[in-house]
């Protein structure tokens, strides 16, 4: 199996003279029109509408009494991402750090809300390749905002649930919701790392039957996007050891036994991850050996053959000499002689390298 290289267009590098909590969207990842889905719903009842990015006005100022939850779709509209931020007083460093998409997975909390990120991994199978998406989520009692770089719905899981009114999200407060957001994530991890997976056995089996002669690029770009993965997965689960020991009042405690959950998912992972590498590093130690094993194989032939010619090569150097007193160089059938003489003994060294097994 031939797997294409992957060039990514480098992301785009905040200058250092940028002032802390310049809102500044550093990914290349653009959609056509940003949207906002705004999702309300209570116990009872859900309410769910779509809107643009000129459309600010219609961002409503939280009720505790239930739950608002705006999913922003698309990070360059800097203008709306700042304006989310002055309804909802979100601190400025916070904006920055939501449209900052080269930052690690991270947790952060003050005693107004909780902000976490996390990368969605997608697994192409067409280009045998893993993307990543940043998305940031921003959570205050009664309120969840998340963002997303495309505009394609990480949530719909979650969306139709709560539409439907399945499941425990109805029932739960905001922080259920922000659980119910990184599971969705977490849980397309797996689907990714299993078919991560079903490409290292397809490589194995190409290893082992020689398939292609480009299997080393093969397990060179294979290891490339396990460090994408590992990248994004390593940070994330340190973020969700803190937010599953948090002490702030938003998280109620009946949440808890879901966030360890999350957390525990993400310990599995990594595992997962780190079993990936060792086969990836066992199969290039494979195909070292298997390339070594062929060339011991060239090399040995060659030897059988130089070693068969030079008791051959001694023969016609002895009677190939310019002197005139050779006694066997004028008899009658001495060259029929030194032929049979040599076809000996050639069969005698391949009968005996056939005993030994060398051929």
């Amino acid at each position: 199996m031939k797997l294409k290289s992957k060039v990514t267009a480098p992301f785009k590098r905040k200058s250092h003279a940028t002032i802390p909590g310049s809102i500044i969207y550093t990914g290349n990842n653009t959609v056509e029109k940003v949207s906002v889905h705004h999702l309300k719903y209570d116990e009872f009842k859900a309410e769910d509408r779509v809107f643009d990015s000129n459309e600010k006005g219609t961002l409503l100022p939280s009720d505790e009494d239930i739950v608002d939850w705006y999913d922003v779709r698309g990070m360059q509209d800097t203008n709306l991402i700042e304006a989310i931020g002055k309804t909802y007083g979100i601190h400025p460093l916070i904006l920055e750090s939501i449209v900052d998409v080269n930052q690690r997975p991270r947790f952060d909390e003050n005693e107004k809300g909780i902000f976490i990120t996390i990368r969605a991994l997608h697994f192409d199978k067409e280009k045998q390749e893993i993307s990543k998406e940043h998305v940031a989520i921003y959570l205050i009692k009664g309120l969840v905002i998340s963002f997303q770089e495309t505009s394609s719905d990480l949530f719909e899981s979650v969306r139709d649930r709560i539409l439907s009114s399945k499941g425990r999200v109805r029932q739960r407060g905001s922080d259920y919701l922000v659980y119910a957001l990184l599971d969705a994530i977490i849980d397309n991890y797996y689907i990714t790392l299993d078919s991560f997976e079903s490409v290292i056995e397809q490589v194995e089996d190409d290893v082992m039957e020689d398939h292609h002669e480009d299997i080393k690029g093969d397990i060179h770009n294979l290891k490339k996007e396990l460090i994408v993965v590992r990248k994004s997965i390593a940070p994330l689960r340190e973020a969700l050891s803190r937010f599953s020991k948090t002490e702030n009042t938003i998280v109620y405690e009946s949440t808890f036994d879901y966030l360890r959950s999350l957390y525990e998912n993400t310990v599995q992972i990594m595992d997962s991850v780190e079993s990936y590498r060792d086969m990836l590093n066992s199969l290039q130690d494979l195909f070292m050996t298997e390339v070594s094993y062929k060339m011991n194989k060239v090399m040995q032939v060659l030897t059988i053959v130089s070693t068969i010619f030079i008791p051959l090569t001694f023969v016609a150097g002895i009677y190939g000499m310019n002197f005139d007193h050779i006694p066997e160089l004028h008899f009658k059938n001495g060259y029929f002689i030194a032929w049979g003489f040599m076809i000996v003994v050639a069969l005698l060294l391949v009968y005996y390298f056939k005993r030994r097994k060398w051929l």
